[in-house]
């Protein structure tokens, strides 16, 4: 009983997190990601 529930809880977990994953894709936030990404790795090193 316990090994079902733990699967059904594990599945549950992945099932929200590829909908949150597509969610952010079809708004758009692919793009402002990686662009503040950029933004970051360039102030690190010191060239922005």
């Amino acid at each position: 009983m316990n090994n079902k529930k733990l699967i059904l809880t594990r599945f549950i977990m992945l099932t929200v997190a590829v909908s949150c994953i597509l969610s952010g894709i079809y708004r758009g936030e692919v793009y402002t990601v990686l662009n503040k990404a950029i933004h970051i790795c360039m102030e690190c090193i010191g060239i922005g």
